[in-house]
């Protein structure tokens, strides 16, 4: 897909996985419509439009999907919004919080699943390009989806959740001229690891076979404009993640 005279969608674009994808896809003139939970301290740059979004919210969604077309057709769709609380089946305190494993699917899984097909009718209603192609969505999993950790079982459910929807949803939306992509990645440099030590962040990254450092978002969003770019790219789901195995904690 030629990203020219387009619109985008980009998930948790106030910071982290899905900031930098808006960034990048910005710079290449796509007009982008950053949803996030909390916009207030989104920082401001040129090409993107923040629209505060609970993506778990079909109306929601659907105004900010409305606030994309009203700027060119939608073309192109990145689900990165997430949370991921660790708890374990059992611990000390009794089972996991059922109303957390629920929180964490609706938001993950749930979420990603709205996104997409509110976004998709809104594709639906483009002009195809010359081979039938109206459009391009991008998932996030993650390789706990495959290699789940220790106090991980409800991301990971969710996670695997998305890497189950992949296949199905490029299936079914392929009459459209709307391929779908996921992206699994590894350990990643973003906010949420901003409170550790330098210590632990750099035992992670031992832990990587090659090259033996965390991912930095911008290649994340190297990925997704790949995806979007490359035609025959459709029903995969692809680890962006150093060949990293994770062990069980």
């Amino acid at each position: 897909m030629k990203l020219e005279n387009i619109s985008a969608v980009v998930t948790g674009a106030a910071s982290g996985l899905g900031h930098a994808t808006a960034v990048a896809l910005a710079a290449k003139g796509v007009q982008v419509v950053g949803l996030d939970l909390n916009i207030d301290e989104a920082p401001v740059v040129d090409g993107i439009t923040y629209v505060a979004t609970d993506v778990t919210d079909e109306a929601q969604v659907r105004n900010a999907v409305t606030a994309a077309t009203e700027l060119a057709p939608l073309g192109v769709v990145v689900n990165c919004a997430g949370i991921g609380p660790s708890a374990r089946i059992l611990g000390r305190k009794g089972i996991h919080d059922l109303a957390l494993y629920a929180k964490i699917v609706q938001v993950n899984l749930v979420g990603t699943f709205t996104v997409l097909a509110v976004a998709s009718e809104a594709m639906a209603a483009n002009e195809p390009d010359e081979f039938g192609q109206r459009g391009v969505v991008v998932n996030t999993a993650s390789i706990a989806a495959y290699d789940g950790q220790v106090g991980q079982a409800a991301y990971s459910s969710s996670k695997g959740g998305v890497v189950g929807l992949t296949l199905p949803a490029a299936r079914d939306l392929a009459q459209y001229g709307i391929r779908v992509n996921t992206i699994a990645p590894g350990i990643v440099e973003t906010p949420m690891l901003a409170t550790v030590s330098d210590e632990f962040r750099a035992g992670l990254a031992a832990g990587v076979p090659f090259p033996q450092r965390l991912a930095r978002p911008e290649e994340f969003a190297q990925l997704a404009i790949f995806l979007a770019e490359h035609d025959y790219m459709n029903g995969e789901v692809v680890r962006m993640d150093g060949a990293l195995r994770m062990a069980p904690r």
